[in-house]
């Protein structure tokens, strides 16, 4: 008898999710207004009440070529009935392949890839080749910064999530200050002056703790789920001429931004800069099957030549996986995706500024290509945000996603500010739709923390 995966009624599925799954970042007992989704198409997903909802976040930032892509589908049926799996010792056609189309889209000098899991573990094993390398222990990572939820991955991270990580976890990670040019305390003139002014403190902390202790400057390009951040210009510049100076490798952690979603193959290409290593996860094969990665130039790779890599996961570089990969970036050239970004990238700004135009509760919008964010305040003129970064109480951020979701605009985000990041397909049309229900829910909350 051949097997067929059972059908679900919405009950069922969520009985069965609350007795025995667990959800990440979440009390489980709170957690009281899942979604149960039957099906994806497009930028959609629908419940089992057949509500529509609009993918304006791309799930966590990953389904970059939207739900249901049958030229993907296809090409995992396909490995499928070739080969399912071999352990990472073999050679594989579809790893071998994508590694070179990798290697094809990073920036020049990048030369080879290790594949791992996901996002967190490409951190991690980064982490470990920068100090195997460079023999120095020290790792300098940005407050406000993710990069994943494991041992190191969650120390590099300077956001509160860190925070058990850190409970009997690694030594030698340093943070420090990054430029965030809407919440900054001195009123910088320009570019040029806060670049200037971080890019010193920067170089005074390296000097103090040592700067040939330190073995990487690990960043995200764009700071993503901590607000879309956008580095001013020169700074990325900057970290790579300190890096130099130092012989300090620079990581730059595109898990989310890159693979198109700043409008380049990578969002470092928007700086002209060519970092060390680049980790990367998510929007490789957006998400279809699990896979991750470091992208390194040949001073990294080359020093595994006749030293052991002490790194491996069992599942690294999944032929399923690759072949999600291969078909996902096949499909992004074949129909010019990234020039969709671009463009409608630029309506999506066009928007998102007359939003903060005419809504009290919006601070400030910030956007590269489809990878945006709304900053929430109580008040303009003080930027009081409507949730404390950390350690906030009032529930406000919930409040507003709850909104979202209600009027079909599905998204997340972090504190006071909330993620407008929708698959990277998604059409002119389609944005506007969605940027009426963005009015409408923002209508709500001038009413709401704005009186």
């Amino acid at each position: 008898m051949s097997f067929e995966l059972p059908k679900f009624t919405r009950e069922e599925v969520l009985e069965m999710d609350h007795k025995y799954n667990v959800h990440s970042w979440s009390a489980q007992a709170s957690l009281t207004n899942i979604i149960p989704v039957e099906k994806s198409e497009g930028i959609y997903f629908w419940d089992y009440n057949g509500k529509r909802y609009a993918d304006m976040s791309s799930q966590l930032v990953n389904m970059n070529i939207g739900h249901h892509n049958q030229q993907v589908i296809d090409a995992i049926k396909q490995q499928a009935e070739d080969l399912c799996f071999i352990a990472p010792g073999q050679a594989v056609g579809t790893r071998a392949a994508l590694a070179k189309k990798i290697v094809e889209w990073a920036p020049e000098g990048m030369t080879r890839v290790f594949f791992t899991n996901g996002g967190a573990d490409a951190n991690e094993n980064a982490v470990k080749m920068a100090r195997v390398v460079t023999g120095r222990t020290k790792v300098f990572s940005m407050y406000r910064s993710y990069h994943g939820a494991t041992i190191a991955a969650g120390n590099l991270s300077g956001d509160p999530r860190r925070f058990a990580s850190e409970i009997g976890g690694a030594a030698g990670f340093v943070k420090f200050e990054g430029p965030f040019q809407y919440r900054e305390y001195f009123d910088f003139k320009s570019d040029e002056e806060i670049t200037k002014y971080y890019l010193y403190m920067l170089e005074k902390q390296l000097i103090a703790e040592g700067a040939t202790n330190v073995a990487a400057i690990h960043l995200e390009t764009v700071v993503g789920a901590n607000g879309v951040i956008i580095p001013p210009d020169g700074y990325l510049q900057g970290i790579r001429a300190l890096c130099d100076k130092y012989g300090i490798f620079m990581i730059c952690d595109e898990v989310m931004c890159g693979f198109g979603r700043t409008g380049e193959k990578f969002a470092v290409d928007n700086w002209n800069v060519a970092p060390d290593m680049i980790t990367f996860a998510k929007g490789v094969n957006s998400g279809y099957v699990q896979l991750g990665g470091v992208i390194m130039n040949e001073k990294v790779a080359s020093y595994f030549d006749d030293h052991v890599l002490q790194c491996g996961l069992t599942y690294q570089g999944h032929p399923l996986a690759c072949a999600a990969g291969l078909a996902n970036l096949a499909y992004l050239e074949e129909h010019n995706v990234l020039d969709n970004v671009k463009k409608v990238g630029k309506v999506l700004g066009e928007e998102l500024e007359k939003l903060k135009e005419k809504h009290a509760c919006v601070g400030d919008v910030r956007y590269i290509g489809l990878f945006s964010a709304l900053d929430l305040v109580y008040d303009k003129a003080t930027k009081a945000p409507i949730a404390e970064y950390a350690v906030d109480t009032t529930g406000n951020q919930k409040k507003v996603l709850a909104k979202c979701k209600e009027l079909g605009f599905y998204t997340y985000g972090r504190d006071n500010v909330i993620q407008v990041c929708p698959p990277l397909i998604i059409t002119e049309e389609e944005l506007l739709e969605q940027m009426k229900v963005l009015d409408e829910v923002l209508t709500w909350a001038d009413e709401q923390f704005c009186k």
